[in-house]
C-alpha cells in the first residue's frame, strides 16, 4: 500500500496509457520484479511463466480482494511503458528518469517521518509564513480529523507506525502529525499549483525569507518567482525510507508548481 502521486503534465504516454494506467503498470512491474528476485535469491530457477503472486488493491477501510496474478501477465501488461519511455527524455516533469513524474510513499508512515514533517514547519521567528500557517489551519479547518480517524481504526499499524500522532508547539500554535499530513493529503485528489506553493513554504522546501509580496506571488501564478525559487529541502543525518519518499513527494510538488500543473494524489 502506498500514497501514489503523478505530476499532471500533458504528454504522449499519459494520453496513450492514462495517468492511472501508468501508475498501475509501474507498481505491478515492481511487484513482479520483486517476486522474480525473491525466487532467484532462494535458488528457485522455475520459468517466469510459472511464477505467481498474491495482489490486492487495498484502501483505507477496504482491504480489497486477494487475487492470484501471473508474473508473465504483469510483465506483458507493463511492457507498454517501454513503448513510450522515449518521450520522457526531454520531459520537464520526468526529473531525469523514465516516468519520473510518478512517485510513491509507502505505508506505514514512520514515526521519524512524522516528526521530521513537524520540525520543518515555521516558528514565530518566521512571522509571515507562521501567520500564514496559523490562518490556513484556522480558516481551512485543518484539525487532522480525517487522518486521526484513519489512525484510530488502524489496529494493525498498516498506515501509521504511531498509534497517536506526535505534536509540536509553534509558539501559541500546536500542530499534530495528523494536521501536517492532512494539509498534504486532505485537499482532494489534485493539489493545485497555488496550494503546492504554500505547502513548499510551510515545509521549508523553498526559501521562507521572503517579503509579503513575494509570498503572495508564490500562491498565485507568477512565473518569475517560480523560476527563481530553488528547491531547498534538506534531509536529516540518518533519514529512513519514508522520509526519503516524502522528500521526493515534495520535489514532485515543486516541479508541478514550477510547471503550473496539479499534482495528482491517491492516498
Amino acid at each position: 500500500m502506498a500514497i501514489d502521486s503523478i505530476i499532471e503534465f500533458d504528454c504522449a504516454p499519459k494520453r496513450a496509457l492514462s495517468a492511472a494506467g501508468i501508475v498501475q503498470r509501474l507498481k505491478e512491474r515492481a511487484q513482479a520484479e520483486s517476486v522474480i528476485a525473491s525466487h532467484r535469491a532462494s535458488d528457485d530457477q522455475r520459468p517466469i511463466a510459472e511464477m505467481h503472486f498474491e495482489f490486492s488493491r487495498s484502501t483505507p477501510g477496504n482491504p480489497g480482494a486477494i487475487q492470484l496474478i501471473a508474473v508473465s501477465d504483469v510483465l506483458e501488461y507493463a511492457s507498454d511503458l517501454d513503448d513510450y519511455a522515449r518521450h520522457c527524455q526531454a520531459c520537464p516533469a520526468s526529473r531525469g528518469i523514465a516516468y519520473g513524474c510518478v512517485g510513491f510513499v509507502r505505508y506505514p508512515i514512520s514515526a521519524l517521518a512524522e516528526n521530521w514533517l513537524l520540525e520543518r514547519l515555521p516558528v514565530p521567528d518566521e512571522p509571515l509564513v507562521w501567520l500564514l500557517l496559523k490562518q490556513g489551519i484556522q480558516k481551512l479547518g485543518y484539525d487532522g480529523a480525517s487522518l486521526r480517524a484513519l489512525r484510530q481504526s488502524d489496529a494493525n499499524r498498516s498506515y501509521f507506525e504511531l498509534a497517536a500522532a506526535p505534536r509540536r508547539r509553534l509558539g501559541e500554535l500546536r500542530v499534530s502529525g495528523d494536521q501536517a499530513l492532512e494539509m498534504i493529503l486532505g485537499v482532494g485528489e489534485r493539489i493545485i499549483p497555488n496550494h503546492s506553493g504554500i505547502l513548499l513554504l510551510f515545509f521549508g522546501a523553498i526559501d521562507r525569507d521572503l517579503e509579503a509580496q513575494q509570498i503572495q506571488e508564490i500562491s498565485s501564478y507568477a512565473p518569475d518567482i517560480r523560476q527563481r525559487a530553488a528547491f531547498t529541502l534538506d534531509l536529516p543525518a540518518n533519514p529512513d525510507g519514508c522520509i526519503r519518499e516524502l522528500a521526493a513527494l515534495f520535489h514532485a510538488l515543486y516541479v508541478a508548481w514550477k510547471l503550473n500543473v496539479p499534482l495528482f494524489i491517491d492516498a
